[in-house]
């Protein structure tokens, strides 16, 4: 059993459903709902940030918890008797690369506690029978656990070919019919499913528009990420494990992060057969793969001594490049670095976050920036990535300059006075922070 989950502040009644549920992957539990009490209820508001946003009644977490107490016992007991009714979600739209924006759906508090409440009950039945392949959003497991997984392989010579997949909307898409079924065959407790539902088929308030939607999850949703991985449990990993496998030439191996994934062969033949399955697959499900982010790479490592760049091509994964490098021996090696427009990205908000809060005092400027370059460097410092990292800092320390030069039109700040300034309010240097390998070949 996952030792992370088990480690997490879950009740005794929930350990024996994952214990039960790792020794007989193909149970159906009878009887889950009523693991849904006033405490796991409170667990579910200590999980929730104390900056939670706001749903559509503008209660905030400090408001709800002032009477904790009498707050979850009236909703358990409008849980209990079935009076209880999801409110509607409030859209907001997270601005992405090109103009794109990303649609969240906010929850009302109460309904955050009763998302997270179900959420830890369906974890304890389906976390023990997740496959390896899946690593988002998994207690224990990150994207960093899939980058090593793909570095693994790449390395030890399963990879030769990559199918480079994207899902079009995936939270948007899932079927809730389809969802449902899949959570039949593992829930048997009525109740439990209902809310479930409940949860699912809620209104949409995106400004004064409001809609009701008929498929999809709304991503932000605090249950949704597991229903998501439910979903891609039955539709990819399992069909891909039992299926798709045995028929193959060679070995090949899925790697998954939620909806990111890609699929590494030995042989073009095999990439070719699966992702054509793997279209009609989506399709059955209600999912579609992006007709130009889909594609199959050539990435066969190349021998040692061989000339040239970085390898024959390239391809993304969690906001990282892949790409083989030559080490100054000759040997080639699995390189990865921040993807260009994740970088660019990152550069423009660094910029932006300067020309913001140029009047501000200095010290509350410098504790933002360095927010924002650890925060970066957290997730992007990995073996190999220096460079990227370095260019951020670079950027940031211009754009500082630039915006400091600009709060005064009588004094100048000169390079000589903003460097003295950086002594006494230093940027973060970028560090490695995850070993994505243990050893950086010389």
């Amino acid at each position: 059993m996952n030792a992370t989950w088990m480690a997490k502040n879950v009740s005794p009644e929930l350990l024996k459903v994952a214990e039960r549920a790792e020794r007989d992957p193909s149970k159906r539990f009878l009887s889950l709902a009523h693991l849904i009490d006033e405490k796991a209820l409170v667990r579910a508001f200590e999980r929730l940030r104390k900056d939670a946003a706001v749903g559509v009644d503008g209660i905030t977490k400090e408001q709800y918890g002032q009477q904790l107490s009498d707050n979850v016992r009236g909703l358990h007991e409008r849980l209990v008797s079935g009076r209880y009714r999801h409110q509607p979600i409030r859209r907001v739209h997270i601005p992405k690369e090109k103009g794109k924006t990303r649609p969240i759906g906010v929850s009302c508090i109460e309904d955050k506690l009763v998302q997270g409440a179900v959420r830890e009950v369906l974890e304890a039945a389906y976390e023990p029978v997740f496959a390896d392949c899946s690593y988002g959003f998994r207690p224990g497991k990150s994207a960093h656990d899939a980058i090593r997984a793909l570095h693994q392989s790449a390395m030890i010579g399963e990879i030769n070919w990559v199918l480079e997949a994207d899902i079009v909307s995936y939270f948007d898409s899932i079927d809730r019919k389809l969802l449902m079924e899949m959570l039949r065959r593992r829930i048997a407790d009525t109740s439990l499913l209902r809310l479930v539902g409940k949860c699912l088929h809620v209104g949409v308030l995106d400004h004064e528009e409001y809609s009701e939607p008929e498929v999809g999850t709304a991503q932000g949703s605090v249950l949704s990420p597991l229903l998501g991985n439910i979903y891609l449990h039955h539709v990819l990993d399992e069909w891909f494990a039992a299926e798709v496998k045995p028929r193959l030439r060679g070995r090949a191996r899925l790697i998954r992060y939620a909806d990111d994934l890609v699929v590494g062969f030995m042989f073009r033949e095999d990439a070719e057969a699966v992702l054509v399955e793997l279209r009609e697959r989506m399709a059955r499900y209600g999912l579609r793969l992006h007709p130009e982010k889909t594609r199959i790479v050539a990435f066969q490592r190349p021998r040692r001594g061989q000339q040239g760049g970085k390898g024959p091509e390239t391809f993304d994964f969690l906001g990282f490049t892949a790409y083989w490098r030559r080490t100054r021996t000759g040997r080639w090696f699995l390189g990865l670095k921040t993807r260009a427009e994740r970088l660019r990205r990152s550069m423009q908000a660094v910029r932006d976050y300067c020309r913001r809060h140029r009047h501000a005092d200095v010290r509350q400027q410098h504790a933002g920036l360095r927010r924002r370059l650890q925060g970066h460097y957290n997730y992007f410092g990995v073996n190999g990535n220096m460079d990227a990292m370095q260019r951020l800092r670079f950027a940031a320390q211009v754009a500082w300059h630039k915006w400091l030069n600009r709060r005064s039109q009588r004094s100048r700040l000169s390079w000589d006075r903003f460097n003295a300034l950086l002594k006494e309010f230093p940027l973060p240097a970028p560090t490695i922070r995850v070993q994505v390998w243990r050893a950086v070949p010389s």
